[in-house]
C-alpha cells in the first residue's frame, strides 16, 4: 500500500525530531510560522478539523488529511493521534509529494 510509504516517512522526521503532535502544539507551531505541513486524521472532532483547517489556511501552511487517528499515531510511535506538524521544508515536501501522489492506489 502508499499508506506504508508516507506513514514511514514521517517516522523518520519524527525520529528527526522535526515532529509535533497534538492539537494546541500544532496551532502554536502553526501560529509561529514553523509548521511546514499539517495532517490531519479524518476521523478528528468536526471543531479540531474545523480549528486546524481555519489556522493553516489564514497562515498559509498547507493542510493533508489522512486516513484516521490511528494510522497517524502508529507512524510516528504514539497512541491515537489527530493531528501532527512536520517542522522541516524536505520532509514535509517529499510527504505532500507522497500523499497527493496517493491516488494511483
Amino acid at each position: 500500500m502508499g499508506n506504508e510509504r508516507w506513514a514511514s516517512l514521517l517516522g523518520l522526521a519524527n525520529r528527526a525530531g522535526k515532529v509535533i503532535s497534538g492539537e494546541e502544539l500544532t496551532v502554536k507551531e502553526i501560529r509561529s510560522g514553523k509548521a511546514k505541513l499539517v495532517l490531519l486524521a479524518e476521523d478528528a472532532s468536526e471543531n479540531t478539523a474545523k480549528k486546524i483547517t481555519d489556522k493553516c489556511s489564514s497562515y498559509g501552511v498547507p493542510l493533508r488529511k489522512v486516513s484516521d487517528r490511528y494510522t497517524l499515531g502508529h507512524a510516528i510511535g504514539k497512541d491515537a493521534r489527530v493531528v501532527v506538524a512536520v517542522m522541516d521544508e524536505g520532509f514535509a515536501n517529499k510527504l505532500r509529494t507522497m500523499l497527493d501522489g496517493s491516488l494511483w492506489g
